[in-house]
């Protein structure tokens, strides 16, 4: 593991948010089990709780301790499969045990199956998934370079450098029980 993955790690397991490369923008994230972490992004985002955040995985297992997978049919399991790993959140039934902070006013949460490697890494160093939510403050664009999030959050803010995936448009974000589309990707 290189020392900026040491580091990026040592963040997480500290309740800090941090920065790292997706698909189509950096994303921040956090703990999903910190309280501490999670109040920290929303502050950092200014953005409501009551909106809820996506998780971001290695794998599906990592997602099985927060949503609740005995919702779910064979076929709707099947359209999930199909898309993943990939840049498709879907927004599954969440456990009653999930923190309100990451399903804000639902009884649903947003997940993701990332194919960008070094989001595979570091959910499989952290050992779970990671909140994901577009690294820029309030008002301005999704960073897309290393050097912009920290031009946007300062020198002192823990990134995990290396390039973003080709996607121009964030993850496309459907509702697994009926399918429908929520946004466009």
């Amino acid at each position: 593991m290189s020392s900026e993955f040491t580091a990026i790690i040592n963040a997480l397991n500290n309740q800090q948010v941090v920065a790292y490369p997706t698909e189509a923008v950096f994303g921040l994230g956090c703990d999903p089990d910190s309280e501490q972490a999670l109040h920290k992004l929303l502050d950092l985002k200014q953005r409501p709780w009551d909106k809820g955040l996506i998780l971001i995985a290695a794998d599906y297992q990592q997602l099985l301790p927060y949503i609740d997978d005995s919702r779910l049919t064979p076929s709707q399991r099947e359209a999930i499969f199909a898309s993943w790993p990939g840049p498709v959140t879907w927004v599954i039934p969440a456990k009653p045990t999930t923190p309100r902070l990451l399903t804000g006013r639902f009884d649903s949460l947003a997940v993701r199956v990332s194919d960008h490697p070094l989001v595979q890494q570091l959910c499989r160093e952290f050992g779970k998934p990671l909140v994901s939510t577009s690294a820029n403050l309030s008002g301005q664009p999704p960073c897309r370079h290393a050097a912009e999030v920290t031009q946007q959050f300062g020198e002192r803010f823990p990134v995990l450098p290396g390039n973003v995936g080709g996607r121009q448009n964030p993850s496309e974000i459907r509702d697994a029980l009926t399918g429908e589309q929520i946004r466009q990707g």
